[in-house]
């Protein structure tokens, strides 16, 4: 980050030039968070979509953990396809 001038040896146009540059800065900062926030805020609206659609659990609650460690250990056959 660089340092803040002595604000006693900026001319006034020096000084006019900082405020344009930095009031720029805030709005390209502004700009930019503005469209993370609404990105948040689309990705919220999809978890919370997809929570209602399980009842708030997780698609991995209906894995048979137990019977997907046998297949995967070769202990028991995969299930037949319908």
């Amino acid at each position: 980050m660089e340092a803040f001038p002595d604000l006693a040896s900026v001319s006034d146009d020096d000084l006019k030039r900082l405020i344009d540059d930095l009031t720029q800065e805030e709005h390209e900062v502004s700009y930019r968070r503005r469209i993370l926030h609404g990105k948040i805020d689309l990705l919220r609206a999809e978890l919370q979509a997809r929570l209602r659609e399980t009842g708030g659990k997780s698609v991995l609650e209906q894995v048979d953990v137990d019977r997907l460690a046998a297949i995967l250990a070769g202990k028991a056959a995969p299930p037949a396809d319908s």
